[in-house]
């Protein structure tokens, strides 16, 4: 994490942002959405700096260094875990495995809830590649 820490001013800046959940003076919160988002356009080659102020943020305020790292952490665990990997899962995760087996309904209540999230993101992956195919029939 960066040794500089975020002013007020810049806090309220970051959380205006849609692809802003939370700012604090040490650390920022972003969206699940702009994750799978940053991921997609760094495999085609984008650049994490042009990634983030074509999404309205400013480098300049955020850190150069803040946005190589959470771009590297990313795509660690995106490479890791898939799409998963890239989920805010502080709400949902004591941090310690559940140990105690699984009723037949739990487990397909969670197949049913992974299989609802895969449809969703491949819904946006489309959306996203009919947007460029658009922009490039426009140049």
């Amino acid at each position: 994490m960066t040794k500089r820490l975020l002013t007020k001013k810049e806090q309220e800046q970051l959380k205006r942002n849609p692809n802003v959940i939370a700012v604090s003076d040490k650390a920022i919160t972003y969206t699940d959405e702009f994750k799978r988002h940053f991921i997609a356009q760094n495999e085609q080659g984008k650049l994490p700096r042009d990634i983030f102020e074509e999404a309205g943020l400013d480098v300049e305020c955020i850190g150069l260094e803040r946005v190589r790292s959470s771009g590297k952490r990313w795509r660690a665990s995106y490479r890791e875990a898939g799409v998963e990997g890239l989920q805010d899962t502080r709400k949902t995760n004591s941090g310690r495995p559940s140990e105690r087996e699984l009723t037949l309904e739990q487990k397909i209540e969670r197949l049913e809830a992974k299989n609802q999230l895969l449809r969703a993101e491949n819904e946006l992956l489309k959306k996203l590649d009919l947007l460029e195919r658009q922009m490039l029939k426009k140049k």
